[in-house]
């Protein structure tokens, strides 16, 4: 799953390449590369999602954080 990510993360770079020359020619490749960029940014949140530890996270959420006040720092 991650190698496939990577793979059509690295295609979707290579199709920005292309186009990154031809967006101020055309309004349709300017469309076309923004969506590229949006499908890259997808692609990479989906890749970090892969390796975040499910249940390191429900227990980052369980554990209650203590916050720091201002106060605290004069004391």
């Amino acid at each position: 799953m991650k190698d496939q990510l990577k793979k059509r993360i690295a295609q979707t770079e290579l199709q920005i390449k292309k186009l990154n020359t031809h967006t101020s020619t055309s309004e349709i490749c300017e469309d076309l590369y923004n969506s590229l960029i949006l499908q890259k940014a997808v692609l990479k949140k989906q890749l970090e999602e892969l390796d975040k530890n499910p249940l390191l996270e429900k227990i980052k959420k369980m554990v209650p954080r203590k916050e720091k006040l201002i106060c605290d720092y004069f004391s």
